[in-house]
């Protein structure tokens, strides 16, 4: 049995929802997300198994890789369109904004700046935690903008 018997070895581009700059929106969250978590192992706050005993945030938050993969899958074997992906992103998206910028904040503002010695290093992991926000926002509004035109059929694009 070959690999591409199980899993095309082509990207749907027919009858599929999906663009190949959909993807971009995928993979963009997918490393700035993973630089997030590289950053909470160097200013070592907030840090949670398997590096240390305890379980929290970003333990659970460690999900979110599998999660992609079988989403990926799932797209590759035409089974998630646009629409799926357009809830996966908003879920993230508000996840993310949940946890770093509201006044409930698990990991707020703060704690990602102060731990560091230079205020340009700790700004500079801020901003990535903004970017993984808006990065999610800008995908899911773009998916729901392609699951839209879907529903409407091949010939509304306004």
């Amino acid at each position: 049995m070959e690999p591409g018997d199980i899993v095309p070895n082509e990207l749907p581009t027919e009858n599929s929802s999906l663009t190949r700059l959909f993807y971009v929106f995928v993979l963009l969250p997918t490393v700035l997300g993973a630089v997030h978590h590289l950053d909470h192992i160097v200013r070592g706050n907030h840090v949670g198994w398997p590096l240390t005993p305890e379980v929290n945030a970003v333990t659970y938050s460690l999900a979110i890789y599998p999660l992609l993969a079988v989403s990926l899958y799932l797209t590759v074997t035409e089974r998630a369109e646009a629409g799926y992906w357009a809830g996966f992103l908003v879920f993230s998206a508000g996840m993310l904004a949940y946890f770093h910028i509201s006044p409930w904040a698990v990991e707020p503002p703060q704690d990602v700046i102060v731990p560091y010695d230079s205020a340009v290093f700790g700004y500079a992991a801020f901003v990535v935690v903004l970017a993984l926000i808006a990065s999610t926002v800008v995908g899911s509004v773009y998916g729901a903008v392609l699951w839209y035109r879907t529903e409407r059929g091949p010939d509304a694009t306004t």
